[in-house]
């Protein structure tokens, strides 16, 4: 999977969780909720530790291009600290915009220590209700390269 492809996949992840966040919690946005959905099957997979590791390395490439993560923080349990502040702090587009950087981050970086199928398996478990098979339409394909 290429960068794009991962975009892709990380904004079909933010898009299923803001639909889904429409009818729960609407204060949390859908990048936390992505996040703490991952959480479990990250923790049995890599340990706390190796799941914290992920998600700061994560933060950290993702504060590169968006500075507004800079208050978002990864607490001891894995969970993500400060992204509710960084909604309320910055406009909406700016925070929604870190957490697809953020999201991005993340798939990219499983992506690479566990592979493209195991990551794709992970995402499918986590979201059984979506259709999240890792293929990227033709269409799709080209609209992400002009987007390059």
């Amino acid at each position: 999977m290429s960068l794009p492809e991962s975009r892709h996949l990380a904004q079909r992840l933010l898009t299923y969780e803001a639909v889904a966040g429409e009818n729960s919690e609407p204060a949390e946005s859908a990048a936390f909720r992505v996040c703490e959905r991952l959480r479990r099957p990250l923790i049995i997979l890599a340990g706390l530790a190796g799941f914290r590791s992920l998600l700061s390395r994560a933060l950290t490439l993702a504060r590169a291009e968006a500075p507004s993560l800079s208050a978002v923080q990864v607490a001891e349990d894995g969970s993500l600290k400060g992204l509710d502040e960084l909604a309320s702090q910055t406009d909406k587009g700016q925070a929604r915009d870190g957490g697809a950087v953020l999201i991005t981050q993340l798939i990219g970086l499983l992506l690479t220590f566990i592979g493209e199928g195991l990551t794709l398996r992970l995402v499918q478990d986590v979201w059984p209700e979506a259709a999240f098979d890792g293929r990227v339409s033709e269409k799709e394909r080209e609209k992400l390269e002009h987007s390059r």
